[in-house]
């Protein structure tokens, strides 16, 4: 434990796991949970995969995919509004006469 902090008590397929973080992510670890959670009875409840184990990794797996694609989505995005701002700023330029 960390310098006297209790434990937060979080929920995932029915067992309680005490996890000590900073207060200040007191709640995005519960809301970490609880979407972990979410995927992992998702998962279970499809039937084809049997074992705490096996569906933590697949939801880990699920979870890491969507990380990729977001951080991918997150990349053409920054490079398409640094674009536009460089086009922009361009345009300011040639109004303004300061090329």
């Amino acid at each position: 434990m960390s310098e006297g902090k209790l434990p937060i008590k979080v929920h995932i397929l029915g067992k309680e796991y005490p996890v000590v973080c900073s207060e200040d992510e007191e709640h995005e670890l519960i809301v970490a949970a609880r979407y972990l959670d979410d995927k992992m009875r998702k998962i279970r409840d499809t039937g084809r995969v049997i074992g705490t184990e096996r569906i933590a990794v697949m939801a880990a797996l699920n979870i890491a995919h969507e990380l990729i694609q977001a951080q991918s989505q997150n990349k053409l995005l920054s490079s398409s509004f640094g674009d536009r701002m460089n086009a922009l700023h361009e345009k300011i330029d040639a109004a303004l006469g300061t090329e």
